[in-house]
């Protein structure tokens, strides 16, 4: 038995190329929006006090909550960035990211308890809305949402960039595009919440019209509860994706089969069977695998695996082990 455990592909990348290539600018992006976020924070609750609108105020604390998760986000991002060279961290610290953004998912599916909650008490104890008031601070706040998430889409337009592989020039039949599912997920951690505060403010804006204009104060509430589903829908599709990465669920990843069709075209001289595979992300298009295969072809080593292996660049760690069996034996 041959083995070759825990080295970078021929391509060297390391824990801080992983980290670098694009999530300086999503840092960048998310801690904007955060400051903007809070500063929106602070107008809303003190224009609540001022007018003494609860709703006002209400909105104010419920972005509290979205400005905590989107700071969360970026200091996902700088702690990933300082602790890149750790060598505790065994396949690099892009897992931090994926943590925050779960904990922000967890965040948005209290936000949309809090949300339902608050709404449903209203319908049964209906408060006085100073309508034209909270219109307008309802609409200056989805016109700061809207720069948010343009702010954070162009972090993601800039984060897309230098993902694609021409694996040298190798042409093994398949697409070779992973871009799909190694998106940033602490980014759109941070998106949602945007989005959400969008779509939350844009509901507010039509029942708050609705009840001035013709006196439909139960809009306000039912909206309310309209925005609260939504929102808990978009926090359980975020808590799934961070949930499979941080639980290592990638084996139907389109890089595993890929893997499959090295190993079973290794041998020239025999045959190469694999009898062990696993194969997980450490970065948002880069992964690790360990793998066991058993061949006839004593020319088949670990390193020539290897070379083999490095035409699909999102490998980037491999524990390979090759075990020679006779054909006498097999």
């Amino acid at each position: 038995m041959q083995d070759l455990t825990h080295q970078p592909n021929s391509d060297g990348l390391t824990h801080d190329h992983i980290f670098d290539q694009g999530s300086n600018a999503a840092e960048r992006g998310t801690r904007l929006v955060m400051w903007i976020t809070a500063a929106m924070m602070v107008v809303e609750i003190a224009a609540g006090w001022w007018f003494n609108s609860m709703a006002l105020l209400a909105d104010g604390w419920h972005m509290s909550s979205h400005a905590l998760a989107i700071g969360l986000s970026a200091f996902a991002y700088s702690a990933a960035r300082k602790y890149a060279k750790d060598p505790r961290f065994a396949f690099g610290t892009w897992k931090i990211e994926i943590l925050a953004g779960y904990t922000s998912a967890v965040f948005l599916l209290g936000i949309a308890a809090l949300m339902a909650f608050s709404s449903i008490e209203r319908i049964f104890a209906p408060e006085p809305i100073h309508y034209r008031d909270a219109i307008v601070i309802a609409v200056i706040g989805l016109v700061v949402n809207v720069v948010c998430a343009m702010i954070l889409g162009h972090a993601h337009h800039d984060h897309g960039h230098g993902h694609g592989h021409d694996h040298h020039g190798h042409d093994h039949g398949h697409d070779h595009d992973h871009g799909h599912g190694h998106h940033d997920l602490n980014l759109k951690s941070a998106y949602i919440h945007v989005i959400a505060d969008a779509a939350t403010s844009v509901l507010a804006i039509g029942a708050l019209a609705g009840g001035w204009a013709f006196g439909w104060s139960w809009l306000d509430p039912v909206m309310g509860i309209v925005g609260a589903v939504l929102v808990a829908v978009w926090a359980k599709n975020l808590i799934v994706q961070t949930g499979t990465v941080l639980l290592d669920r990638e084996m139907d990843a389109p890089v595993v089969e890929e893997i499959r069709e090295v190993v079973a075209s290794a041998s020239t001289a025999g045959y190469a069977r694999l009898v062990d595979l696993h194969v997980w992300r450490v970065g948002k298009q880069f992964y690790s695998c360990a793998l066991s295969l058993v061949t006839n072809d004593p020319s088949l080593t670990p390193a020539r695996v290897r070379e083999q292996l490095g035409i699909h660049e999102e490998i980037v760690h491999a524990t390979i082990e090759v075990h020679y069996r006779p054909v006498n034996a097999a």
